[in-house]
């Protein structure tokens, strides 16, 4: 029995780093089947290139990949947003193939005459602009958290019948350099959206899901950032007019076990051959 989906106008998706272990491929998977969006905007750093190795691609990141393939064959207009992690796609910008189109930032015009001015973010981040080589050594070692995170949550549940515990927001949250980066990251993409007389500045990169007013003496703008799918499992949502922070919840979790069953019946061979049959759509 197909499930009716929540008709959504616009959703933004970042940092779901795609071919990492942190990656919660699966919880995004099953949000991506719940909604019907009129407008994608996939906000950069969806498949990490940075950590990306043969030796690690599950059935769970292949699906999330075909699933967007699949609206993009449908014709729901799409727009690509590169990140530092998959920023080898910035030599792409401009392409357009189907409904998809590659971009380094975009302008959303939204119904009530408003505009959302859409880029990744990590053109403001110092560590990317000056040491690359830093920036990528903290990623390794944050996915490294990550898996750490997902054993200890495993002993937390399973054994002493405890909830889940992010180290890493933990660690994030508790240093005061990365809460001044945060407001300050929050504030110069305000600033400029500001003065570019922007309704909404709407960033990822930060891991840091949000919608807060932000001020300066040349006026406000809302912020909007729609965290990650490592930590958080979040997104943003344009409906009715309004904003909201999507949140995979313990609901969601336990409807996704439901269909787990589901989920299973492709091998990978047929997996492969559909995801083939949607590009082909892509490019008629």
């Amino acid at each position: 029995m197909t499930k009716q989906k929540r008709p959504v106008d616009i959703v933004v998706i970042s940092d779901v780093h795609l071919g990492t272990y942190g990656c919660h491929a699966k919880e995004l998977l099953h949000y991506l089947k719940s909604i019907k969006p009129k407008v994608v905007v996939l906000n950069g750093d969806i498949v990490d290139i940075w950590q990306f190795s043969k030796s690690y691609w599950p059935k769970s990141h292949m699906k999330v990949i075909k699933h967007l393939i699949t609206w993009i064959g449908k014709g729901i207009k799409t727009y690509y947003v590169t990140g530092n992690h998959d920023e080898m796609l910035r030599k792409f910008e401009g392409l357009k193939m189907g409904s998809l189109k590659v971009v380094n930032k975009v302008v959303l015009e939204l119904p009530d005459g408003k505009k959302a001015w859409v880029f990744h973010g990590d053109v403001f981040d110092v560590t990317m602009q000056h040491s690359k080589w830093l920036a990528k050594l903290g990623a390794i070692g944050y996915d490294t958290l990550i898996v750490i995170n997902k054993l200890f949550n495993f002993i937390s549940e399973q054994i002493l019948k405890k909830g889940k515990l992010s180290l890493a927001g933990k660690i994030k949250s508790s240093v005061k350099s990365a809460v001044s980066f945060i407001n300050s990251f929050e504030q110069t993409s305000a600033d400029i959206g500001i003065s570019n007389k922007f309704d909404y500045v709407i960033c990822g990169h930060i891991h840091h899901p949000e919608i807060r007013t932000i001020k300066n003496a040349e006026g406000e703008i809302i912020y909007l950032n729609s965290g990650d799918w490592v930590e958080n499992l979040s997104a943003l949502e344009f409906a009715n007019g309004e904003w909201s922070i999507y949140r995979f919840q313990e609901s969601d979790k336990i409807q996704m076990d439901l269909n787990k069953e589901e989920e299973d019946e492709l091998n990978d061979s047929k997996l492969f051959q559909n995801m083939l049959m949607d590009f082909n759509l892509m490019k008629q």
